[in-house]
């Protein structure tokens, strides 16, 4: 599966397109593959690791310890876990994981199994990711 990927801090010029492993889901996570991902202040400081005490509070002193980014998600449900109710593949669902690691910004991604909400109504993925997104 392709992901933005990031193995050094720096501009968006550490950003490449890369392959990487798919996912697997336990028994309370949704795997969604992502349609859209939002971009916020956040993402933009865990990418380039300033200020410098983004990385001493744990993301990595030298080198991002987590090399995919993004924290908010729009997309649709692939896979459920054993123990998760009431949702279904086919879903349209958003996230937002406000702990690390968030890795969004990749074609799939679990969710714990209260972190996906059902997106109502004819709301396009983009406008269900709290900011300017990238569309997948």
């Amino acid at each position: 599966m392709k992901a933005i990927v990031q193995d050094g801090y720096g501009s968006a010029d550490v950003l490449e397109l890369r392959d990487i492993d798919r996912p697997a889901i336990g028994a309370e996570e949704v795997l969604v593959k992502v349609r859209a991902a939002g971009l916020d202040p956040g993402v933009w400081h865990l990418m380039t690791g300033q200020p410098y005490l983004v990385r001493a509070m744990g993301f990595g002193l030298r080198r991002p310890k987590v090399a995919v980014r993004g924290r908010d998600l729009a997309g649709v449900v692939e896979a459920v876990g054993a123990q998760v109710p009431r949702v279904r593949p086919g879903e349209d669902h958003t996230g937002h994981r406000p702990q690390l690691p968030a890795r969004r910004h990749a074609e799939r991604h679990p969710v714990p199994r209260r972190g996906p909400h059902r997106r109502k109504g004819r709301h396009h993925h983009l406008s269900c990711t709290g900011g300017p997104s990238l569309d997948n």
